[in-house]
C-alpha cells in the first residue's frame, strides 16, 4: 500500500520515537505509542488524540508493542488479535518531561501533533485508564 502523502518525521530533533496509528478494528480508536525502554509503551484512545488544550481523552493502557509495530500499516487478519486495518496517523519524536507511574509528561514534535501532553492515570478507575490531554504552550 503506497501513501499518497506520506508523513514527514521531523528530523532536525533527537529523541525517542511516537505513533499514532488510526485503527479500524470492531471499534474504530487510535493506538497511541510511546518508546521507552526498548518496546513501545501502548494506550487505545477510542476519541482521537486531544489537539487543542482543554481537551480530555480516556487512553486505556494496553499491553506494550515490539518498534517494528511501529511502522506496521495494512490489514490485521480476522480472528487475530486487532483484526482490522492499520495506518499510521502521525508519527515523530518525543521528549519526556517526567515519567512516573500515575502521571507522564512529554512534548510531542510530530508531523500533525507539536506540544506537551500529559498522560493522567484515573485515581479510582483501573490501572489501565488514563486521561490523556495536551497542556497550553
Amino acid at each position: 500500500m503506497v501513501d499518497e502523502n506520506p508523513i514527514k518525521v521531523p528530523k532536525k530533533r533527537l529523541g525517542l520515537r511516537f505513533v499514532i496509528q488510526e485503527h479500524f478494528a470492531h471499534t474504530h480508536h487510535f493506538d497511541f505509542r510511546l518508546e521507552k525502554d526498548g518496546v513501545f509503551k501502548s494506550w487505545a484512545v477510542p476519541r482521537g488524540i486531544p489537539e487543542k488544550p482543554g481537551v480530555k481523552r480516556l487512553a486505556v493502557q494496553v499491553q506494550d508493542h515490539a518498534l517494528e509495530w511501529g511502522k506496521f500499516e495494512g490489514e490485521i487478519q480476522p480472528g487475530e488479535y486487532g483484526a482490522g486495518t492499520v495506518h499510521v496517523w502521525d508519527q515523530g519524536i518525543y521528549e519526556a518531561q517526567k515519567w512516573q507511574h500515575h502521571r507522564i509528561g512529554f512534548v510531542l514534535h510530530g508531523a500533525k501533533l507539536q506540544g506537551r501532553y500529559e498522560l493522567v492515570r484515573f485515581k479510582r478507575a483501573g490501572k489501565r485508564e488514563w486521561l490523556m490531554f495536551k497542556l497550553s504552550d
